[in-house]
C-alpha cells in the first residue's frame, strides 16, 4: 500500500479516533456514521451545511432530517465524512488553524496542477489528493 494512502492521523484532538488507515476506514464507512458527524466537519472546516450538504451530494434539508433522527448515512456518503475529517486533522495539523486552512482550500493549489482543493471535494478520489497534497506540503515535497 502506497504511504499516501495510509491516510494516517496524528494529531492529539478528536482525530485520534478516526481510523488509521484506508482499510479500518472503509470498514468503518460500511457501518455508517450519523449524519451529525458531517455538521461537525462543517463547523471545524467553517463550511456553510448547505456547502457540506452539497459536497455530499444531498440536499441540506436531507442531511438535517438525517441528524434529527439520528440516522446513519450510506456507506459512500459515511466513506467521504471519514475522509473529511482525516484532511480536517491533517490540514489543521499543517497549516496551524482553521482560517489558514479554509484560505488554502478555497485557492489555486499549484500541487493540484491549479485546481482550488475545495472543488475537489465532491468525490472521495478528490479528498484522497488533497490529503495527498497536504502531506507534501508537510513534508516539504514540492515536486
Amino acid at each position: 500500500m502506497k504511504k499516501s494512502m495510509a491516510i494516517a492521523v496524528e494529531t492529539k484532538t478528536r482525530w485520534e479516533g478516526l481510523p488509521k488507515d484506508l482499510f479500518t476506514l472503509v470498514l468503518e464507512a460500511q457501518k455508517g456514521v450519523y449524519a451529525n458527524a458531517a455538521f461537525e466537519i462543517a463547523d471545524e472546516l467553517l463550511i456553510p451545511q448547505e456547502d457540506i450538504a452539497g459536497i455530499l451530494h444531498l440536499s441540506a434539508k436531507t442531511l438535517r432530517n438525517y441528524q434529527q433522527e439520528k440516522k446513519k448515512l450510506a456507506p459512500t456518503t459515511s466513506e467521504q465524512v471519514l475522509k473529511l475529517e482525516v484532511l480536517a486533522g491533517r490540514g489543521l495539523e499543517v497549516f496551524g488553524d482553521r482560517k489558514a486552512l479554509l484560505r488554502w482550500l478555497r485557492k489555486p493549489s499549484y500541487g493540484l496542477e491549479g485546481q482550488i482543493p475545495f472543488d475537489l471535494l465532491r468525490t472521495s478520489g478528490g479528498i484522497d489528493l488533497i490529503i495527498e497534497e497536504l502531506d507534501r506540503i508537510a513534508y516539504g515535497d514540492f515536486s
